[in-house]
């Protein structure tokens, strides 16, 4: 059975709105504070209290990269883009800044909510699987090091199970674990080579 997740309580949460003054904002304001959101407008330059809000509004029609001070993709907060032009290299944009939800433009009664609560879940996802994605990379790293230094040990004349079993003694022995030992191995050898590189008179 799977569990299904829970829908998060809104009230009280920030909301900057990126947008010129305009009717469309004017009822997007009204019904994030029904929602009982903090609602902030700012244009065209994005206040900086905006790096402390849980939404940003911004308008895909008149928007461009320099309202942000972070780079396309790493928003510290999830992102509704406010389209009213189906344009294509609007909507382009809007997919380069990696929106998390979308409200077409002119706003009515019905469909902030709703995107407040997919933008939240789309960015929540979005950011576990960046943290993942960086964590296999680290692992991938500290593998590679580890592959590294037995390589560096067995050149010794001992084989790769015998350096493999002297690196898990070494880390014993330093205590520190398996992938510290490797780093130190490599980096001892790295020294060494570079010692005994002949230098230019």
């Amino acid at each position: 059975m799977t569990r299904r997740a829970r829908i998060p309580n809104l009230g009280g949460a920030r909301a900057v709105v990126l947008h010129r003054e305009h009717a469309a904002v004017e009822v997007l304001i009204r019904q994030l504070g029904a929602i009982g959101l903090e609602v902030e407008q700012a244009w065209p330059d994005l206040p900086a209290t905006a790096a402390g809000a849980d939404f940003l509004f911004f308008d895909v029609d008149h928007g461009f990269d320099e309202q942000f001070p972070w780079k396309a993709g790493e928003a510290p907060m999830p992102l509704v883009a406010l389209i009213g032009s189906e344009a294509p290299g609007r909507i382009e944009w809007a997919l380069s800044l990696q929106a998390d939800a979308q409200i077409v433009k002119p706003v009515g009664n019905a469909g902030v909510y709703s995107a407040l609560l997919i933008a939240r879940r789309a960015f929540d996802e979005r950011r576990r699987l960046g943290e993942e994605i960086a964590s296999l990379r680290r692992r991938i790293g500290e593998r590679q090091t580890v592959v590294r230094a037995v390589v560096a040990l067995s050149g010794a004349g001992i084989g790769e199970e015998q350096a493999y079993a002297q690196l898990r003694a070494l880390a014993m022995s330093w205590q520190v674990s398996l992938e510290g030992a490797a780093r130190r191995i490599v980096e001892l050898k790295t020294t060494e080579a570079s010692d005994e590189r002949p230098r230019l008179a």
